[in-house]
């Protein structure tokens, strides 16, 4: 089994902060819950209130792709759709 490994970070436009802000906690929360989820993690960066740090861990290509179609189509999706991403994804055994 390949895990799969996402890290980096999202900027947030400035207009959409507090409705992103707002979904946060929602959205880590569902993630977490999803079969196959190691481990999520969404945090302010302490110098840039726009900026968060991403780290997520799943057991499986196909968990992480299940993940990925999920947010397409959740409130999360939504609120974050100006969100602009900068992401590395690494599998390993």
């Amino acid at each position: 089994m390949t895990k799969i490994t996402l890290s980096g970070h999202i900027l947030v436009p400035q207009q959409d902060l507090a409705d992103v802000q707002q979904a946060l906690e929602e959205h880590i929360k569902l993630t977490r819950e999803e079969a196959g989820c190691l481990t999520f993690k969404v945090t302010p960066n302490q110098h840039n209130p726009l900026r968060y740090e991403v780290y997520e861990e799943f057991i499986d290509q196909a968990a992480f792709d299940l993940h990925q179609a999920r947010v397409k189509e959740s409130h999360w999706g939504d609120v974050a759709r100006n969100v602009e991403r900068f992401y590395s994804v690494s599998h390993s055994e």
